[in-house]
């Protein structure tokens, strides 16, 4: 798994650069997830995302230097005509909805579909279900994400922006996998191209457990659509 890695050194030499990308409805927490990984940050007044941003990371995993480049979106539907840029040279996508909210995760398959549609096939793709520190608010059973990843061939994890849980663990499942598969391809790359096959980026997917029920319900004092 990813080393720790800081939060950035200008002097440090860069083995490779990763994009990865947020997708998800509006409001489920894809800016928080992000601010929290590249800024150890969480904002209780976040405002919508306008457009497209991105930040950076730098980690280390068996010891080469990733940066990690996070591309996040705004979900509401007007801004989905950016897809096609936003989504080249992406090797990892985060699949991001509200365990609070239901309609949130039943919006995933569409988003799958668009995520399918423009990115590269072999891109590494984690189903995250966020604001699991609202327990008590909870409209998505667990069972039902994991079932949907296993059959997707997704991986899985349940977050919270909030309270910082699993969201270094769902990043650095994401980057250590394509680092994993980019080695791969490097090391066949010769003996698939002198029997004429291109080499093939397919990494075997995991499910990683969500933490739901471990995680205590927390206060209505925390909005659920931050």
């Amino acid at each position: 798994m990813a080393n720790g890695g800081g939060y950035g050194d200008p002097s440090q030499k860069i083995d490779y650069v990763f994009k990865v990308v947020l997708i998800g409805d509006s409001a489920v927490g894809k800016s928080q997830i992000l601010a929290r990984f590249a800024r150890n940050e969480f904002s209780l007044d976040s405002k919508a995302t306008i457009g497209v941003e991105f930040q950076t990371r730098t980690l280390v995993i068996q010891n080469k230097s990733v940066k990690a480049q996070i591309w996040d979106t705004a979900g509401q539907e007007r801004y989905r005509a950016v897809t096609s840029a936003y989504y080249r040279g992406a090797v990892g996508a985060m699949l991001v909805y509200d365990i609070t909210k239901r309609q949130t995760f039943d919006h995933i398959p569409r988003w799958l579909e668009e995520l399918r549609s423009h990115a590269d096939k072999n891109i590494v793709i984690i189903l995250i279900g966020n604001k699991c520190d609202l327990e008590n608010q909870r409209a998505v059973p667990t069972e039902d994400a994991k079932e949907f990843a296993q059959r997707e061939g997704l991986f899985f994890l349940e977050t919270s922006a909030l309270e910082a849980t699993n969201v270094e663990n769902a990043f650095s499942t994401v980057l250590t996998e394509i680092f994993n598969i980019v080695n791969k391809k490097t090391l066949t790359a010769g003996e698939n191209q002198s029997n004429g096959n291109p080499a093939s980026l397919a990494g075997k997917k995991i499910i990683i457990p969500g933490p739901g029920q471990e995680i205590p319900a927390k206060s209505k004092t925390c909005c659920s659509s931050l």
